[in-house]
């Protein structure tokens, strides 16, 4: 998959044609580890401040959408979309790492690479991973371009890769797609990134697209094999009429679809628009129709492309790319760009809203936790706060707030001189959270809220109450993390609670395995 985020108005066929163009069938490392990447380039990521340390992300170059996430045989594994040449989109693998956590994980070696003369001789672009019997099943999507450059000169399909290897290191591919073209009577703007489960007796499978001047489309087919694919209908398309139509403009269309059962209902999740919404309502098994009763947001920021998975426990588990806020010249130069989200945990409530937790597992790297003594003192409450820094760009903070009240809390960086670089206000009255420009309506009224925010590198992850969430990068001048604070505007009684823990990085190096 490749989408707008690149250059949001650029019309995305013409982006993904001048790219395949420069860079089909070149031969590249097979590892995604720091024994691939040259000396000195290692050593500056070693010490690069702007690298996160909990997060995943490559040894070195481009990464962007979450592949197949699956755990298989007692151990996870992430794909994701990378680039072997250098840290710019353009020659799609699909990356690999194992974990026994999904915290912890281990660069693999290349799970699928671009086949000369093949269905995916211009890429390997986004999909899922599925368990079939003994064996993995890869469904992604291959393109193909003619070398003319010319707009709509390059062609998706749907194609089948498998393994039967317990660390999912070797894999065969099918020779020819299992869905050559979209059906041959709609009129789609894109035909990418699909997503398979099995129900009952048959494999379905959604894809993404979209249909000119309506919006974005989720396509459906069946299998009985997972190789010959019946198409059924338009599972959602938009823009849906409860929704602005800026959430699906006009001939675009959505991305990386995925369908899953959770809580008694069915969960619809698109990307579009620089965004991940959801969609929550009703499938009828034996029409396989759909029908959404509510819809929201994922993410607030700069959250792109999710992909879920099932873990050892059955929950639903959520990854999505983390893109990059710096222009292009200085992440080429950087030598890396882009992060996989931290895990989170899907639940629906009463209410059948979207609810999102962090893993659990990502606890068991706290260190030495600082617990606030809260006090109606308003300057010592503050003296108190800024005696808890967080010093070394890796750090979870947990509070607790009073929802009756009105408040504002910021976090500085003392580079350059206190600079804010995350603003969380509530405002009591209307219920609203205001997450820097981003504003966010609180569904149900309360008496407390707890806010979570993972500070790693150059990234903000932030929950409000498992209702709301918020992706953020920053950057900084200079060789080493700022000190950071918490600070509180308003009155002190609003503030319940507030804990701070330094994280212990998950590799000794930036490199992450």
């Amino acid at each position: 998959m490749m989408n707008a985020i690149l250059g949001s108005r650029t019309n995305r066929r013409e982006f993904i044609c001048s790219a395949i163009a420069a860079a089909v069938a070149q031969d590249v490392p097979g590892v995604i580890s720091a024994e691939g990447v040259p000396n000195a380039l290692q050593q500056r990521l070693a010490t690069d401040p702007q690298r996160p340390q909990i997060h995943f992300l490559p040894a070195a170059n481009w990464m962007n959408d979450p592949n197949g996430p699956i755990y298989w045989k007692g151990s996870y594994h992430l794909f994701y979309q990378y680039d072997p040449q250098g840290a710019y989109w353009g020659d799609m693998h699909w990356g690999h790492a194992i974990s026994a956590d999904m915290v912890h994980w281990q660069h693999m070696p290349f799970a699928l690479a671009p086949t000369p003369g093949g269905p995916d001789a211009a890429g390997c672009f986004t999909g899922s991973a599925i368990v079939d019997g003994d064996r993995v099943v890869a469904l992604y999507t291959g393109v193909v371009n003619d070398g003319s450059g010319k707009p709509n000169s390059f062609g998706e399909s749907q194609c089948l890769a498998y393994s039967l290897d317990p660390r999912l290191i070797q894999w065969t591919k099918l020779e020819k797609p299992v869905i050559a073209s979209p059906p041959p009577d709609l009129n789609t703007t894109g035909f990418r990134d699909p997503s398979a489960w099995k129900q009952g007796d048959w494999y379905y499978m959604t894809v993404g697209s979209g249909i000119p001047k309506v919006g974005g489309a989720v396509l459906l087919y069946r299998s009985k094999d997972l190789e010959h694919w019946t198409y059924m209908h338009v599972l959602a398309q938009g823009p849906w009429p409860q929704i602005p139509p800026a959430f699906a403009e006009s001939g675009d269309m959505w991305e990386c679809p995925e369908f899953f059962a959770l809580g008694g209902k069915h969960v619809l999740i698109y990307s579009a628009e620089a965004k991940v919404f959801w969609h929550c309502g009703k499938l009828d098994p034996e029409t396989m129709r759909f029908r959404a009763e509510k819809h929201g947001v994922m993410d607030l920021g700069d959250y792109y492309a999710a992909k879920t998975q099932l873990d050892a426990e059955g929950r639903r588990v959520t990854w999505g790319w983390i893109l990059e806020q710096r222009s292009e010249e200085k992440f080429r130069a950087a030598g890396w760009a882009g992060v996989m989200s931290l895990p989170r945990v899907l639940t629906l409530d009463l209410e059948n809203e979207l609810r999102m937790t962090f893993a659990p597992e990502l606890q068991g790297l706290r260190q030495g936790a600082r617990h606030l003594q809260v006090t109606a003192d308003k300057q010592v409450l503050r003296k108190r706060l800024a005696g808890m820094s967080l010093d070394q760009g890796c750090a979870e903070i947990l509070g607790s707030l009073r929802a009756n009240e009105s408040f504002e809390l910021s976090l500085v960086s003392d580079e350059p001189q206190m600079q804010a670089r995350l603003t969380f206000r509530y405002d009591a009255a209307n219920r609203s959270v205001h997450l820097d420009q981003k504003t966010f309506t609180l569904d149900q009224a309360r008496e407390t809220f707890e806010f979570r925010v993972y500070v790693d590198g150059s990234v903000l992850e932030i929950l409000i109450d498992q209702e709301v969430a918020y992706t953020k990068r920053f950057y900084y001048a200079g060789s080493h993390a700022p000190r950071m604070f918490v600070r509180l505007n308003g009155s002190p009684s609003s503030l319940l609670a507030l804990t701070i823990w330094t994280l212990s990085p998950i590799s000794s190096n930036r490199l992450t395995a």
